[in-house]
């Protein structure tokens, strides 16, 4: 439910919010697994996860550069193939694709896709094109570089489109990317969330807050943003 003055939010979750990299828990369900995000789905919570660019154009469903910290491998992710990624593995499973993740939501759950630019900016629009065809569900893509928001804007104007903001960023820095970006949504680091310059984008657009990790910080928040996106004890 928007709590704020602005429209109604086509991506609200509702009191579930969104579950960070799905609901995951430690090596059992690993983060931006398709096990955390059945779990996610279970629970009746939205959806927020990480993507990367192969070398070849696929979209996987994954946080870091590398394999190192999750699989175990140096292989980075935008310098390998999809082939030569598929032979690692996140807990028991291959590292998803974003095909396979809109396979399991099947329009259940609204999803926040975080798109990880790294030096290959302009892929990025023809392999979102090709890999979100064909979905019908609720799909925001957000990302910390206002370039990548802006080129959606004029590429798939269709697409529901939002700007990862930090709470350190100096408001020159602010400004400018949300010049550039022209953002339909906003996700802002929790401990931005109360202060006037996000209160005032609350009036104009929804507003997310990351990384909710405790049950008094979605007690503080809960009437700050419009859905909060969390993990570990932040879950509702």
């Amino acid at each position: 439910m928007r709590l704020s003055p602005s429209a109604t939010d086509p991506l609200d979750p509702g009191p579930k919010g969104f579950a960070h990299r799905g609901l995951h828990s430690g090596t059992a369900i690993p983060e931006n697994s398709l096990l955390a995000f059945a779990a996610a789905l279970e629970l009746g919570a939205g959806i927020e996860c990480d993507l990367r660019l192969t070398a070849d154009g696929r979209v996987l469903v994954f946080h870091d550069s590398t394999g190192r910290r999750l699989c175990g491998s140096p292989l980075r992710i935008s310098g390998s193939t999809h082939a030569e990624l598929s032979r690692l593995r996140v807990g028991e499973h291959s590292i998803p694709t974003l095909e396979s993740l809109f396979q399991l939501v099947g329009g259940r759950a609204p999803l926040l896709l975080e798109v990880k630019v790294e030096r290959d900016l302009w892929r990025w629009v023809p392999a979102l094109r090709a890999a979100l065809a064909d979905y019908e569900g609720r799909v925001g893509v957000m990302s910390f570089d206002p370039r990548l928001v802006r080129l959606l804007a004029t590429n798939l104007p269709h697409l529901r489109r939002g700007l990862v903001m930090r709470d350190r960023w100096p408001a020159w820095k602010r400004g400018a990317a949300l010049w550039l970006a022209k953002p339909d949504f906003l996700a802002v680091e929790t401990l931005a969330a109360p202060k006037p310059w996000v209160q005032r984008q609350r009036r104009r657009q929804p507003v997310y807050s990351w990384t909710v990790r405790t049950a008094a910080d979605r007690k503080t928040l809960a009437d700050q943003v419009d859905a909060l996106i969390w993990e570990d004890d932040g879950r509702p």
